[in-house]
């Protein structure tokens, strides 16, 4: 296809059409997808959340850029469910407001550069992505986002204390600052995040990420979630672990772990959709106190 298209099987119908590339008819006989108004994709590619960007960029503003979560993506974060709309940061006076399925946050763009990424797509660079997804997201949404960029070296502890200290008198910024002091690039994973912000806004002591535990010298594994002096851990369990090979790996590790005076709370993905549950769950184990090991 010779349209201005983005290189990823995404373009625009009224560029194939005035290019004579599609006729009106072939466009709408569900030969490609419609992601957008006026926006296509080749139906063979996964409708995902890095999609919906990549057909959002092609019809944002010349001084508009990917933000927040959806920004995040390309620094190390997961990308959000293609149900989540695309974010997009335009200046303060732009008049665009974004077809459905766009979220757009008007503000200055001044704090930080807007670079491209991922064959001209236009984001925020990392620091004021940083920043925008702190501002933006809810608290634990935000906590895991930065926890992966944190992880994958795109933002580090400096930059997050610099967005900390300029904060005071930002729109929202004690809540930016919230998700800031709470961010640790040790977390492996989402659920992680998920689970040190419930315990943390239910008063609990903050566990420690990827705790390694050692007993009389030996290693006995590295774990999701720990506090030490109560000899408790917490454990997210994902799809892999239902792996014949996992299941029999961790067993054997919770076995040892066990034996050696440590609790384990295991959680699913069930488990994530009543976090107060968790929490109380917790709360119960540490006010019981270690086990005789």
């Amino acid at each position: 296809m010779t349209t201005r298209s983005l290189p990823h099987g995404v373009f625009l119908g009224s560029h194939a059409l005035g290019e004579g590339v599609l006729s009106r008819k072939q466009l709408q006989s569900g030969l490609f997808r419609r992601l957008l108004h006026n926006v296509y994709a080749d139906p063979g590619l996964p409708v995902d959340h890095a999609l919906m960007c990549r057909g959002v960029a092609l019809i944002m503003p010349a001084d508009a850029a990917l933000g927040g979560r959806s920004a995040a993506a390309w620094f190390g974060a997961p990308f959000a469910s293609p149900a989540d709309p695309v974010t997009v940061i335009v200046p303060t006076v732009s008049p665009w407001r974004g077809p459905r399925g766009v979220r757009v946050h008007r503000t200055d763009l001044s704090l930080g550069a807007v670079i491209s990424v991922d064959d001209d797509v236009r984001a925020t660079d990392p620091v004021r992505t940083a920043w925008d997804v702190a501002t933006l997201e809810r608290t634990p949404d935000a906590v895991a986002t930065l926890d992966a960029m944190l992880r994958a070296e795109f933002v580090n502890t400096d930059d997050l204390a610099r967005l900390h200290r300029w904060a005071p008198g930002q729109w929202r910024g004690r809540r930016a600052q919230r998700a800031l002091e709470l961010a640790d690039g040790r977390a492996q994973s989402p659920p992680e995040s998920w689970v040190r912000v419930a315990c943390h806004f239910g008063g609990l002591p903050h566990p420690i990420p990827q705790f390694e535990v050692f007993e009389e010298g030996i290693f006995l594994g590295q774990v999701d979630l720990a506090w030490p002096e109560a000899k408790l851990i917490v454990e997210y369990e994902g799809e892999y672990h239902f792996d014949g090979v996992q299941i029999v790996k961790d067993d054997g590790r919770y076995e040892r772990l066990i034996a050696a005076g440590w609790r384990v709370i295991r959680l699913s993905s069930a488990d994530l959709r009543n976090l107060d549950g968790v929490v109380r769950r917790i709360r119960a184990e540490l006010a019981e106190g270690p086990a005789a090991g």
